[in-house]
């Protein structure tokens, strides 16, 4: 009988199928996820991402990469093309037609109604534009809007200061610190873990249209606008 007074988690309505994401374009006004291809995309992402050390800085936090020659990165976006339980898709620039970079859905647990973003990577010419927020929206809409998951995941090495700002300003919350997580090329990992809930979807996508779409000028902040709401 004393069990019957210890607390429980709120009830959640049950679905009778929850589908994984779509291996499907998802098409924004500035940029369109496509599934990998890998024969038309590895020229231009391995032009976008070598020669430099500004372009290589790409690689410093991912498990993968730099590669050593286009032949070596269509080896790699094979892999991705063919994996199942990773999703990977190639960002394009829909005013260049330019291949910018890479996003995927991981660690898909539909059951639980639960995946993370992962894999992001772009090009320099992308960094700091439109082209990373309205990925992630367009990748929020399908999780949250289309699937009805009830949480997406965003993690990154501890060190990577840029992708912890950027899980931040898109609305993300930091749940902490996964100490010793990884062993990343011969490195020690700890792992920085973000989180986004469907109750709090609705705000933060007006957050993201208002900013993509309804922003002269570029003079409004998302990071203040997802910041307001906590």
């Amino acid at each position: 009988m004393a069990d019957s007074f210890l607390p429980v988690g709120d009830a959640v309505e049950l679905i009778a199928h929850v589908d994984v994401p779509r291996r499907t374009d998802y098409k924004g006004e500035f940029v369109t996820l496509s599934p990998v291809n890998p024969q038309a995309d590895a020229e231009q992402l391995f032009a976008g991402t070598q020669g430099s050390a500004a372009k290589e800085q790409v690689w410093t936090y991912l498990p993968y990469g730099p590669f050593d020659s286009v032949k070596s990165m269509q080896e790699w976006l094979a892999l991705c093309a063919a994996s199942d339980d990773q999703l990977f898709f190639t960002v394009h620039h829909n005013e260049t037609q330019r291949r910018i970079g890479i996003v995927s859905f991981i660690n898909m647990a539909e059951e639980m109604r639960r995946l993370e973003i992962g894999n992001i990577w772009y090009t320099p010419e992308a960094q700091r534009t439109q082209a990373n927020t309205e990925a992630v929206c367009l990748m929020l809409c399908e999780a949250f809007d289309r699937l009805h998951y009830r949480r997406v995941e965003w993690k990154c090495d501890s060190l990577n200061a840029r992708s912890r700002a950027a899980a931040l300003r898109l609305g993300f919350s930091f749940e902490g610190i996964f100490r010793q997580h990884m062993i990343r090329k011969g490195r020690n990992r700890d792992t920085a873990w973000f989180a986004m809930l469907d109750s709090e979807w609705p705000l933060i996508k007006r957050n993201f249209e208002t900013w993509l779409y309804r922003n002269p000028d570029w003079k409004l902040s998302l990071a203040e606008l997802n910041s307001s709401r906590i």
